[in-house]
């Protein structure tokens, strides 16, 4: 009997990690059902996070919570609870940016006001709830304001020069004099889950490289953003410079700043989950993402889940929705795009499970 482990991340805007490693498993299933199928959807901080925790942790719950979305509208979404351990007798929060104040969740481009209150709101939740850690999925902001959204439903406020709490999101940084701490709550052991190294300010900052996604198209908008960001750094008592403090439009300094410890997020979340420990013995392991390119062999999950198989000897597998010119697919023993597969990218991105049932069954094929 063969084991195969399924680890792919989400394919972003289009189907979870978890549905995506269920997909892959019913057509690989469909061809060889005798084996064992082990599924362990990864994330490394932005959208399915909260998702694979929960399929890969006996005994998580979801624990439904309504956060301000990061156009002020309510949303309705969740924070997962990990069980107690000895490392954490309250249990561990498990808390995602992206379906709290995620690009995902706007309708419409808002640089100036789209912040990360209801990323706040949640982790506020998981410490009304008692949790003794928590773990911060990062990735998927709609915003650049530096984490003071996240920070205010914490309990901080931020001031102008009058002594009046200053805008939400980007277009409160220009106004920003000063910073109330004493109504900030205490953060726990908080694990950040991160792949952006960069920095806060300057031209590998968040405004200069990340600003114009989400809105920041003018050049003289994003220094004045900057600028925003550089007082901001001095207020937080952050180096602008600190590898990370750029991440989610400045979230990652401000978590900083909290007291948090930012980690990679891809190697954090196998850890967390024990994919090492499941992927020895393999015979294979599946791994996947939207748009496998050049960047995707820089530390994401599918570079990551590659290296783990190599190292225990099993077959390393690749469904991506599309696979770019300049990726290495020499990473992998066999590699399908689903694009090719469905005829088209409108196709692959139609119905994305059903094309990856089909790249399971394909790659069970290929492998037997």
């Amino acid at each position: 009997m063969r084991r195969i482990v399924i680890a792919p991340d989400s394919f972003k805007g289009t189907i979870t990690a978890a549905d995506a490693a269920h997909a892959l498993a019913e057509g690989w299933r469909s061809v060889d059902p005798s084996a064992e199928l082990v599924l362990r959807p990864m994330a490394d901080g932005g959208e399915g996070t909260v998702a694979a925790f929960q399929e890969a942790v006996p005994g998580a719950v979801r624990m439904p919570v309504t956060v301000d979305g990061p156009a002020g509208t309510p949303v309705e979404t969740a924070w997962l609870l990990l069980p107690a351990s000895d490392e954490a007798p309250g249990g561990t929060g498990v808390v995602d940016l992206a379906s709290t104040s995620g690009i995902e969740l706007l309708d419409g481009l808002r640089p100036w006001d789209a912040d990360s209150t209801g990323f706040g709101q949640a982790i506020a939740a998981a410490l009304d709830h008692g949790v003794s850690r928590l773990v911060l999925g990062i990735g998927s902001s709609s915003s650049t304001d530096g984490g003071t959204g996240m920070l205010r439903a914490l309990g901080a406020r931020f001031l102008d020069a009058a002594g009046a709490q200053t805008p939400p999101g980007a277009r409160g940084l220009a106004a920003l004099a000063d910073m109330d701490r004493s109504g900030l709550r205490t953060a726990p052991e908080t694990i950040v889950l991160s792949d952006v190294t960069n920095p806060l300010t300057g031209p590998r900052g968040t405004a200069a490289v990340f600003g114009p996604q989400k809105g920041l198209t003018d050049a003289a908008d994003r220094a004045l953003v900057d600028a925003g960001l550089l007082s901001l750094a001095g207020l937080l008592g952050i180096d602008p410079a600190t590898p990370g403090a750029g991440a989610a439009g400045g979230v990652g300094g401000a978590l900083v700043a909290w007291g948090a410890r930012l980690l990679p997020g891809a190697g954090e979340v196998s850890r967390l989950i024990g994919l090492a420990q499941a992927v020895e013995g393999a015979d294979a392991v599946v791994t996947g993402e939207g748009s496998y390119d050049g960047q995707s062999g820089d530390g994401k999950v599918p570079s990551y889940v590659a290296g783990l198989a190599s190292d225990a000897g099993a077959r390393r597998l690749l469904a991506a929705g599309r696979i770019a010119t300049d990726a290495d697919v020499g990473l992998f023993d066999q590699a399908l795009s689903l694009t090719a597969i469905a005829g088209s990218a409108a196709s692959a991105l139609a119905d994305p499970a059903r094309w990856l049932r089909e790249a399971g069954r394909m790659l069970a094929v290929e492998t037997g």
